[in-house]
């Protein structure tokens, strides 16, 4: 079925929506693989082009055979596949804490999310319509943090798209109503998830840390976390130079199972920082990982750690070391989740990660990470864990597809279909 849906899509320049969208949800799923936790997929691929002589290289494309073969392929696709089952993605969440030790005073903070668009955006710690309070300031029962309500806006670059997700204070009469002191690196920690009203810290003005957190329905292609400082002293303006941190976001593959009634394989993934100089390593991290998997679905303010969802995952990962290697693309990366599939009955997959920088020695030259002796990058010695960076609660909602059954349209469409094909080959002999 594999060959015969990619022929259709080569033959018909025009596919209807319907036929697009079956062989998307359906004959694209089936043939997927899952093989030593990384999620290949089967792509259709176009063979070599022939070059033909005479007059076939001027014979013109017929559309109307084209439309009845777009036709057959709607029918086909309701009629011939009717046992696949499929799963599909109803939301991507991720809340975090994350320290201010940029070494200045920051009034706001900001989430890029490439590649994705506004109306991709669920919900926003602190945003409108969940059960949280959207107030500004350290009141629990009008704020979970000092920010607010977060704003949200797309951009466009070029070819580069995405939307900001944007927390920050007010700026009136030459000054800021509120801002995130900085600490020095590992002069303040967090257990994670206690940088808001409704943590175990006595968050307040004094607190180097905040929460936050986004909704999306869609993988973003790239994520990048700042701190917004002012540009100058006074100006009222905010930038994220030198505020970038180095928190890892999770990414999220669903694999629909590729025969009837099989739950999904679902992997995450987060990567190291890419290096600063192009031909050394770039920064090293520590990373612990928890998991559980859920019935039923999670909101945004369920990755909180006193919620009885968070306190469900068990060790994953106790520890790993990542990396980037200017010479290895694949390097750095953690996968999870890749190796069974869900279990029965489950409809999310929630993670926590934790975060701590690399404590140990650099190479001078190419910057890669050296070990204590006796230290190994899954069995660390304390001596080479550094301070905490900051957690990320990540969960994914999944929304299984019952297999599609037939009706009599489908019917009906196929027997129109194969109709206007038998007059269309009359007419053309």
């Amino acid at each position: 079925m594999q060959l015969r849906a990619c022929d259709l899509i080569r033959k018909s320049q025009r596919p209807s929506g319907i036929v697009f969208d079956f062989l998307i949800l359906v004959i694209r799923p089936s043939i997927r693989h899952i093989k030593m936790g990384k999620v290949v997929h089967a792509m259709c691929r176009e063979p070599p082009t022939k070059i033909h002589k005479g007059k076939e290289m001027n014979r013109k494309p017929n559309r109307s055979l084209q439309q009845n073969i777009s036709a057959l392929a709607a029918a086909l696709s309701l009629i011939v596949l009717p046992g696949v089952s499929s799963a599909s993605v109803i939301g991507f969440l991720g809340n975090f804490d994350v320290i201010n030790d940029t070494g200045s005073e920051a009034h706001g903070f900001e989430i890029d999310l490439e590649g994705i668009h506004s109306t991709d955006v669920t919900d926003t710690f602190g945003g409108p319509g969940r059960g949280f309070p959207t107030g500004r300031g350290f009141t629990a029962g009008t704020s979970v943090e000092r920010y607010g309500s977060p704003a949200i806006a797309d951009y466009s670059n070029g070819s580069i798209f995405g939307v900001k997700v944007v927390y920050q204070g007010i700026f009136a009469n030459g000054a800021w109503d509120f801002g995130t002191p900085s600490v020095a690196p590992g002069a303040f920690a967090t257990p994670g998830d206690n940088c808001w009203t409704g943590g175990g810290l006595g968050y307040g003005a004094s607190t180097p840390c905040d929460h936050f957190g986004v909704g999306t329905r869609a993988n973003p292609t790239k994520t990048t976390y700042s701190w917004l400082k002012e540009a100058a002293p006074g100006s009222g303006v905010l930038s994220g130079a030198g505020g970038v941190v180095n928190l890892p976001a999770p990414v999220w593959v669903v694999a629909p199972p590729a025969v009837p009634n099989a739950q999904p394989v679902v992997v995450a993934q987060v990567q190291a920082p890419a290096p600063e100089v192009e031909s050394q390593f770039g920064d090293a991290l520590w990373v612990k990982v928890f998991t559980t998997e859920l019935d039923n679905p999670v909101a945004l303010e369920d990755l909180v750690p006193d919620n009885a969802k968070v306190q469900q995952a068990v060790t994953e990962v106790e520890w790993q070391l990542l990396q980037k290697d200017p010479g290895n693309p694949n390097s750095g990366i953690l996968e999870n989740g890749g190796n069974a599939a869900v279990g029965n009955g489950k409809n999310a997959v929630l993670r926590r990660y934790e975060f701590y920088k690399f404590g140990g020695t650099y190479n001078a030259e190419t910057h890669e990470a050296l070990l204590s002796v006796g230290s190994t990058d899954s069995n660390p010695l304390a001596i080479d864990i550094g301070n905490y960076i900051g957690d990320q609660n990540a969960a994914v909602n999944l929304n299984l597809l019952p297999a599609p059954v037939p009706v009599p349209g489908a019917v009906w469409l196929l027997g129109s279909a194969l109709a206007g094909l038998g007059m269309l080959r009359r007419r053309v002999t």
